[in-house]
């Protein structure tokens, strides 16, 4: 098995890219419609650009793609860790991250933004905490939801792992009925009413405030673990028929919160809900191509992935965590200073990735390097892991034990 899938940074860093654009050129004037904005509204720009819509409105969907290549990239982490090892791998991957753009973005928000300072207290700390948005009801920025799922997924995994019988393909059948069920019913539902009826916004409810549920994006999760192992062996009759419902419910979540939109926002209500599906499956698509490449050149060295798309990958995230508020207020300074509004929000993100850069290249390894000696300090670092723990999750794959030398690094 491979230790890491060059192919899955330039496509991470593609669906980060679209959201950003989803917010700065859409969300960040067609919010109205709906009503509800997040705190990038303190700092928002004067600026609106419906002739974009078209081609920006179904951004969000790169949230979904996200959510296939962690369910790939975590099973892969968790196939080669011991329980321990992972947990901790998590925590130095997310929080140095967190930290760094929570505090980046209070300031821009206190600094530069139109409500009290106070406004903003218990929402950083909540993000810094990585508390879920349904828990506390409050967000630092709006795209800080998605942590709730992603956090919610890594609990799941880390509990399967110390259980030592529950396998990364036990795991992927129980969150593909698990979510399935929920879309099924979901679609059922949404088909006999309206945007405008209660229904839809205690569905919708699910998706954002209590996504740490999974009932919405579980389906997600799976496909990306059902993927990871079709990495690594042929899938059974079975698993491809898991694969297949994992996909539908996927399509089906996608289609309705699209049709949500269409329905509410007067500016997209021409547009089809399929394009955000064909957006996905394109992503899917290319995540299956290179698993499946995976598993037949197994044999062989594959070549090195060209230094950027690395860079790529590892920028996505402080990417994603500072685009939205940080972004916006870029875009409103340089608005202000006459730069023409489309320009600026292209300006703007050039602007972020070089900042992200420096954060992932910089700064991230000070505050984890950080956290690693405290971690060790208090003897909570744990020794290199056995050849024992190693086949933990592959048992799950059907492979044999996983070599030393391919052990995933922090």
């Amino acid at each position: 098995m491979k230790n890491h899938f060059p192919l899955l940074d330039p496509l991470r860093f593609g669906a980060a890219l679209g959201v950003a654009i989803f917010h700065q050129m859409f969300w960040s004037w067609a919010w109205v419609s709906i009503g509800h904005p997040g705190f990038e509204r303190y700092v928002a720009a004067d600026a609106i650009y419906p002739s974009a819509a078209p081609f920006t409105w179904f951004g969000w969907v790169g949230v979904e793609i996200f959510f296939v290549i962690s369910g790939f990239v975590i099973a892969n982490s968790a196939s080669r860790s011991s329980p321990t090892e992972f947990l901790l791998g998590r925590a130095l991957r997310l929080y140095p991250a967190v930290w760094v753009c929570a505090t980046a973005t209070i300031l821009v928000l206190v600094l530069f933004g139109s409500a009290p300072a106070s406004t903003f207290i218990m929402p950083y700390v909540h993000a810094m905490l990585l508390v879920p948005e349904g828990v506390t009801r409050q967000s630092l920025d709006a795209v800080y939801w998605t942590l709730a799922a992603e956090t919610a997924f890594y609990g799941l995994v880390f509990c399967a792992m110390l259980t030592k019988k529950i396998t990364l393909r036990h795991l992927a059948i129980g969150l593909t009925v698990y979510s399935a069920v929920f879309n099924a019913v979901t679609l059922l539902v949404l088909s006999c009413t309206t945007p405008s009826k209660l229904p839809y916004l205690i569905i919708l409810m699910f998706r954002v405030p209590c996504a740490a549920l999974l009932l919405n994006h579980g389906c997600f999760f799976a496909l990306g673990i059902w993927l990871f192992i079709s990495a690594n062996r042929e899938l059974t009759a079975l698993e491809r028929v898991a694969v297949a419902v994992t996909c539908l419910s996927g399509a089906a979540e996608i289609y309705f919160f699209a049709s949500f939109f269409l329905t509410c926002i007067p500016a997209i209500s021409g547009q089809s809900a399929f394009v955000p599906i064909m957006v996905w499956a394109a992503a899917v698509g290319l995540i299956a191509y290179g698993a499946n490449r995976n598993r037949r050149s197994a044999a062989t060295a594959s070549p090195e992935a060209p230094a950027y798309w690395r860079t790529l990958g590892l920028i996505t995230y402080p990417f994603y965590l500072t685009h939205n508020v940080i972004g916006t207020e870029i875009i409103r300074i340089l608005v202000d200073a006459g730069l023409d509004a489309t320009l600026a929000v292209f300006v703007a993100l050039a602007m972020l990735g070089l900042v992200c850069w420096f954060i992932c290249a910089k700064i991230e390894p000070a505050v984890r390097g950080a956290m690693t000696q405290t971690i060790s300090y208090f003897g909570l670092l744990p020794e290199r892991m056995p050849a024992s723990r190693r086949t933990l999750f592959s048992r799950g794959l059907g492979l044999p034990p996983i070599p030393a030398k391919m052990t995933a690094t922090w």
